[in-house]
């Protein structure tokens, strides 16, 4: 299949080749004989309904340190394109919000992965609330006596920024810490947005189970543990992944959620689950097909293109 595919992603010479997921979905794309382009969320313009892309061709390869080459900018026209990845990194701020909402005037006939109005609708944070039984005790809220009555309840909290990514600001409050009002009052003072607080799941030293849904089933899985003395199992703060397989209870949470993926065209999702508890889904630009590519001797990119090319 001969296919037109337009990249929206963050500066193609900041990403790290040997782990990065958008990366090998270009590779993956160029070994089909796909032209790809590659553009910004700030090279984005919307001009008398028609959605434009100062965009750049793009050429990639496996070489550190001169993994990508960029043609001249040329002014494409998005609707003349057969799919757009959307693949910046959050936050989900109003910037990605806009663009959810000027990609959703070209989908479904540009295929925009994913469904744009999708992910406007499904912040990582508060998408999985719709689903019953699947979440820890969960507070979201700006109230600090709301925040102090659910710590009364649950001892261990653990505090983050309802739409924050990679680990960032997210904090472990034991129940003699001292610090839940100084940690309230940054929060309110950073994001106008409640902040989301859940009971702290001692599981997470076992490790945080990153896994990928292809348009509603799970294809893989890595366990991240965190590094001694920390809370957060990212691999960016010194997380390890491990080869892992689902359980019994990961795989039914994933047949829970898994039909509503599909519906909503979430075609590339990642979830992460500590012990029978699902936290986040993960649908802005998950992360984490190199590393299950790795130890499960497979290639995840070639499903998500095999399962994008169904859909055309």
């Amino acid at each position: 299949m001969s296919l037109t595919v337009a990249i929206q992603m963050d500066p193609i010479e900041d990403v790290d080749i040997r782990g990065d997921s958008t990366f090998v979905l270009a590779l993956e794309a160029q070994a089909r004989g796909y032209d790809l382009y590659h553009y910004g969320p700030q090279d984005l313009s919307l001009l008398d309904g028609r959605v434009i892309a100062n965009a750049r061709p793009l050429k990639v390869r496996q070489q550190l340190g001169d993994h990508f080459t960029l043609g001249d900018v040329e002014r494409i026209d998005l609707a003349d394109t057969d799919v757009v990845l959307m693949r910046q990194d959050p936050p989900f701020d109003m910037s990605y919000i806009t663009a959810t909402h000027l990609l959703e005037k070209i989908h479904p006939q540009t295929l925009v992965v994913n469904d744009p109005a999708s992910v406007r609708n499904a912040p990582e944070k508060i998408f999985v609330t719709q689903f019953e039984g699947v979440l820890p005790p969960t507070l979201i809220s700006s109230d600090l006596r709301e925040i102090k009555a659910f710590r009364k309840e649950h001892k261990d909290i653990i505090v983050k920024p309802l739409y924050g990514n990679g680990g960032a600001g997210v904090f472990h409050l034991k129940p003699d810490d001292e610090n839940l009002t100084v940690v309230h009052e940054m929060f309110t003072e950073f994001y106008r947005e409640p902040m989301i607080v859940q009971r702290y799941l001692p599981e997470v030293r076992q490790g945080d189970k990153r896994i990928i849904l292809v348009d509603g089933k799970p294809v893989g899985a890595i366990n991240r543990v965190p590094e001694a003395g920390e809370s957060r199992s990212n691999m960016h703060v010194g997380g390890q992944a491990f080869a892992s397989t689902l359980t019994p209870r990961e795989q039914e949470l994933c047949e829970i959620i898994g039909p509503s993926l599909k519906e909503q065209g979430q075609i590339f999702v990642g979830i992460d689950v500590i012990g029978n508890y699902l936290t986040e889904i993960n649908v802005t630009s998950p992360t984490g097909l190199q590393e299950i590519n790795r130890y499960d001797d497979v290639k995840l990119e070639a499903t998500i293109w095999d399962c994008i090319e169904s859909k055309l």
